[in-house]
């Protein structure tokens, strides 16, 4: 059994991109959420790197073992509706490291992040389907709220906000 001891955190580079598009679509898909109004279909999905590494209110980060092989990830933006506040985005894992505790690792990395960068809450977006995940980030301390109107991803069913 793998430890949570024998996994990193390290900035995305271009090489992670394609493992982290497939490791995205891999677990939308088995929630029934490979349909139009998810991340699914984004255009960058393919090409996070650009779009995370072009902008310095922007942070992407995966989850490495050993042999450097991507087992998960998580990014920030900005989020403008809201102020000083940045949006959490595509937090997923492989599940083979799924239960070893790496997700709140990974909020608590990316929130530490969100604070260096100037932001003072974190806002979040997610689907009914993803009820570990929904777990998961009211354990972080996030709160339910309405939402928002300008929600990009229209399929999406919860939202969520933490002050840092």
């Amino acid at each position: 059994m793998k430890k949570a001891a024998n996994y990193k955190i390290r900035e995305m580079m271009p090489k992670d991109n394609k493992a982290v598009a497939e490791l995205i679509r891999y677990n939308l898909k088995n929630h029934g959420l490979d349909i139009p109004g998810t991340v699914y279909f984004d255009s960058v999905l393919d090409n996070l790197c650009v779009f995370y590494s072009n902008n310095e209110k922007r942070g992407y980060y995966v989850l490495v073992d050993e042999n450097d092989q991507v087992m998960g990830g998580i990014g920030f933006a900005e989020f403008i509706p809201f102020k000083y506040c940045a949006e959490l985005q595509k937090l997923y894992l492989a599940d083979e490291v799924k239960g070893l505790g790496l997700g709140y690792k990974m909020i608590s990395h990316v929130e530490n992040k969100m604070t260096e960068k100037g932001y003072k809450a974190s806002y979040l977006e997610t689907h009914k389907n993803l009820k570990i995940a929904m777990h998961l980030y009211e354990k972080c301390g996030y709160k339910k709220i309405d939402r928002p109107k300008e929600v990009a991803h229209g399929a999406m069913t919860d939202f969520y906000y933490k002050n840092l």
